[in-house]
């Protein structure tokens, strides 16, 4: 396989020769893309707002997951919080490391860690809480608050309507 147009200048907006376009749903019209863009809108602000306390938004979900579930298994605090197992399990040594969070093997089912908030990890919460309310706050201002709980809803909505095995 040899590379299209070598040695030639490539010129912005202009199909490559010998190229033949793929045709696909405009990336402007992209549900996977749309909400890429979307994300980004809503977490820089919030990025920013953990930067202060140099924690990640995976380690932020983790904690507003325990402070809203209370002590719980990985599967769930997992799925709650939109990471994988693997990853979340990563997550957690640091976090544990780091003070936020403690561990410990179910009386039930050894096979099962039990996660729950430390002082450090609720205290942390408090810390951002008024600045966390204030930019959702923010973006339901400028969105507003009925589209906001549509697009909830419709989100909520898609979620529930692909297939499990579809879904990660």
């Amino acid at each position: 396989c040899r590379p299209v147009n070598v040695g030639r200048p490539l010129t912005i907006g202009t199909p490559l020769e010998n190229s033949d376009p793929v045709h696909l749903r405009s990336t402007k019209r992209s549900l996977p893309i749309a909400l890429l863009r979307a994300r980004e809108t809503v977490m820089a602000p919030l990025r920013s707002m953990l930067a202060q306390s140099g924690i990640n938004e995976q380690k932020w979900r983790v904690l507003r997951v325990l402070n809203e579930l209370g002590p719980s298994e990985q599967t769930t605090i997992a799925e709650a919080a939109c990471l994988l197992l693997p990853s979340l399990t990563r997550i957690m040594a640091s976090m544990e490391k780091d003070g936020f969070i403690h561990r410990q093997t179910d009386t039930q089912d050894r096979r099962k860690t039990i996660v729950a908030l430390q002082d450090a990890g609720r205290q942390l919460i408090k810390d951002h809480a008024a600045q966390s309310n204030l930019i959702m706050s923010q973006i339901e201002d400028s969105f507003g608050r009925e589209k906001i709980d549509l697009l909830l809803n419709l989100l909520e909505e898609l979620h529930q309507g692909v297939p499990a095995q579809n879904r990660p």
